[in-house]
């Protein structure tokens, strides 16, 4: 037989490394003996003969090995070639495929490459990564992957005994190389085999793969997003026309596999009611296991409900391959943890929070990478993601990489993983994870380890330009959602729109006023008088920026104690001050963020291998701290002046912030467009004050709404009988003024009783 390609093109094919093994595999029309003619090419590693098989004309020609024995060639004339198959025989056993190399047309178009190569392709996830489809009538997988300094890429898996021979990709525009395989589907297991230009081979887990394999295996999953039943319309319309900033927040924040676990000898069940295998979990506690995503739906959902909390802020879920990262070193940015299971399981615990009320914030990681080797480092053989250089792509002390915001087709993978969590997941918001360590360049490096901006400065204006855009395409898809940066630093305007300079977020953690209340009650009740500015100093720059109120994990571990242990006293005082502290935290403007376990007053710091200590719950005062904690919520959303002007300078005045002899501060919190308002009394000593005048904007009878000194929390029961009448005694610069019993460590929310009030003055007027 004459051959119709040249020997060295063979050899590339046999080598695996063409950059485009369709010029030689599959069919080719040609001319013979002055007729057309199919010729058909296969490389079939493990064969000994190979057929092609017309299955409509019931016809199949033999296939001859020309210039290597598993490179196969045979000339069809005659006929309409179309979804054929190969015959092949591997020693004793016989099979049928489609070949790959006959499905010609790209699923990318040329738009598709351009949009990416320019970084706005906003759902490339739809595109690249491996996707169900169907090309001429047959089903199969799609795959494609960026890879622009590879010298090949294959895609290895189960269905080819993880042979980067057999399905050969090709490089189309861009940099990205594709092929579709058939006869694939659902829960086939792959990766790509990426292979440098010197040589060097790479298995990598999919950039954009739906689902990865549980750790430690790191094989990609094909899986198909659109199976689940979504059942949150109602939830998700009434979110699109809702200005999340004038609603009450207040967020549980929580570790999926520490919350509580389940005995490994305890099937989980799947959706259909069967018993799920147990997988055991070396690094949790002997004869533990973790709870599943639906598990945790029907035990956590309700926990969380019924303490009032209106969202949960899950640590981060996307793959990552160490428990104890807490899910911040991620490795499949598109992939929810199989840990607790599947995709469409994840679906289900968002569904049914909105199904009952609860809103659902992702800690996203944007900033770094892990070194893992079958992630995103060096993922063709080059610095792709990251920057080539450690001054400006590494973070030494955490050992992970920097993503190059410079780089287009990076800042489009990371903007459409941000839409990608609203789009399919029907997430309500994204807490963005060390956005301070993305706009410095200096971060925790020193001196000679960081290079300057191009203005000789240390802002990384690229990232700062990345954050801008996400924002800004995020908001513009899903009005009515939640972007809140953890930033600890100065940087301007970070809850500012983008379109007058801001960063685009529209909540930003208030770190400063974290630090200074946890040093402020770390001390004794003694020496806060001589520190009354850390109460106060949050207000001066309080309209700066829309804050949120965040006591998160990252202080109750590394040796820095969990809330009760941070403070000083007996064990009365501890739970006393902390009810105080958290009554000055629901009143001060800001939406407000909790970690589990600060609840129920937990002694031990978290520890990820482990549950919480739910056994202290036996005990009086945390089962009294945590029903606190309720009504506090209960509170807090019951009371529009304590969330419908958090960050306007109408929602809030100051009372009396300057009695430091007896560490007690007064305020006024405001409603949005009412004349509704509430009292906040905070004393922060141990010592009660039996005659306490604070001076009100209003004469009447003014309602005790809450005291955090009640006995039914475990206080003193120290009060007011309900309430106090005003005296036409003005004081604090208020035209009357109440007589108040200040509790010890005790904060009191008072409210004037309108109905009462005018019942009172009416009778008194007709006297």
């Amino acid at each position: 037989m004459t051959m119709t390609i040249t020997s060295d093109q063979v050899e590339r094919i046999v080598w695996n490394q063409h950059h485009d093994p369709f010029e030689v595999l599959g069919p080719h029309m040609v001319e013979n003996d002055g007729q057309q003619a199919w010729i058909v090419r296969a490389y079939q590693p493990n064969a000994d003969a190979v057929w092609v098989v017309l299955p409509e004309q019931r016809a199949e020609y033999p296939m001859q090995a020309t210039h290597h024995p598993h490179f196969f060639e045979c000339t069809i004339k005659g006929v309409e070639l179309s979804n054929y198959q190969f015959r092949l025989q591997e020693g004793e056993h016989e099979r049928f495929i489609y070949d790959p190399y006959a499905f010609r047309s790209p699923y990318l178009t040329d738009f598709d490459v351009h949009l990416f190569a320019e970084g706005n392709h906003h759902r490339i996830y739809e595109k690249m990564g491996a996707h169900l489809t169907e090309m001429n009538g047959v089903s199969g997988v799609y795959f494609a992957v960026w890879a622009p300094n590879a010298r090949s890429a294959s895609v290895l898996g189960d269905f080819n005994s993880w042979d980067g021979r057999k399905h050969q990709m090709r490089k189309l525009g861009g940099g990205i190389w594709d092929l579709f395989i058939p006869e694939i589907g659902v829960d086939a297991r792959y990766k790509y085999e990426i292979k440098n230009q010197d040589g060097h081979i790479y298995e990598k887990s999919d950039p954009y793969g739906f689902q990865q394999e549980a750790r430690p295996k790191t094989a990609s999953i094909v899986t198909n997003l659109e199976t689940y039943t979504w059942n949150d319309d109602d939830w998700m319309a009434q979110r699109r026309h809702t200005e999340p900033l004038t609603q009450p927040i207040t967020v549980y924040e929580c570790h999926l596999g520490s919350w509580l676990h389940a005995a490994s000898n305890e099937p989980a069940l799947l959706p259909n009611g069967e018993p799920e295998p147990v997988v055991a979990v070396s690094e949790l506690k002997p004869g533990a296991r973790f709870l599943t995503y639906r598990e945790l739906a029907a035990k956590l959902i309700p926990y969380v409900k019924d303490l009032g909390f209106t969202h949960i802020e899950l640590l981060p879920i996307a793959e990552h391959p160490f428990d104890g990262s807490w899910g911040y070193q991620v490795v499949g940015h598109y992939a929810c943890t199989s840990r607790y299971g599947t995709p469409q399981d994840f679906m289900y615990f968002v569904d049914q929070c909105h199904a009952q009320g609860i809103g659902v914030i992702v800690d996203w990681v944007p900033g770094h990478f892990p070194k893992d080797g079958h992630g995103l480092a060096f993922f063709d053989g080059t610095h792709l993601y990251e920057h080539a250089d450690p001054r400006k792509g590494e973070h030494k002390e955490w050992g992970t990489l920097v993503f190059n915001y410079a780089r287009n087709e990076v800042r489009n993978y990371l903007v459409a993983n941000a839409l990608f969590w609203f789009d399919k997941y029907h997430i309500d918001g994204i807490r963005v994870d060390a956005v301070a360590s993305m706009l410095y360049l200096d971060y925790c490096r020193e001196p000679g380890e960081w290079l300057v901006n191009q203005y000789g400065g240390r802002e990384n204006i690229e990232a700062a330009d990345f954050l801008r855009q996400m924002n800004h395409t995020v908001f513009s898809y899903f009005p009515g959602v939640l972007s809140i940066a953890e930033e600890s630093t100065s940087w301007p305007m970070v809850s500012w729109p983008t379109y007058v300079g801001g960063l685009g977020f529209n909540l930003k953690w208030n770190m400063g006023w974290m630090h200074d209340m946890l040093d402020y009650f770390h001390m004794d009740p003694w020496f806060r008088q001589f520190h009354q500015n850390n109460l106060t100093f949050s207000i001066w720059y309080n309209h700066s920026e829309n804050f949120m109120l965040a006591l998160s994990h990252d202080e109750i571990v590394h040796g820095k104690s969990n809330m009760l242990g941070k403070i000083p006293g007996d064990e009365w005082q501890k739970f006393a001050n902390l009810r105080c502290l958290y009554a000055y935290m629901y009143t001060h403007p800001g939406k407000k963020t909790l970690f589990m376990s600060m609840e129920f007053g937990q002694w031990n710091e978290w520890n990820v291998w482990s549950d919480l200590d739910w056994q202290v719950l036996q005990f009086e005062p945390h089962q009294k701290l945590k029903h606190f904690l309720g009504a506090l919520n209960q509170l807090y959303r019951s009371e529009p002046a304590l969330y419908t002007q958090d960050f306007g300078q109408d929602g809030f005045e100051w009372v009396d912030c300057s009695d430091n002899r007896h560490s007690v501060v007064s305020f006024i919190r405001r409603a949005k467009d009412s004349d509704e308002f509430v009292v906040t009394v905070c004393n922060f000593t141990p010592q009660p004050h039996s005659h306490y005048r604070v001076g009100v904007p209003q004469q009447g009878f003014y309602t005790e709404l809450f005291n955090s000194d009640s006995r039914e929390y475990g206080g003193s029961n120290m009060g007011n009988l309900g309430g106090k009448w005003t005296e036409e005694w003005a004081y604090h610069n208020q035209p009357y003024s109440i007589d108040l019993c200040l509790p010890p460590l005790g904060t009191l929310v008072l409210k004037i009783d309108r109905e009462k009030t005018e019942k009172v003055l009416n009778a008194f007027n007709h006297q």
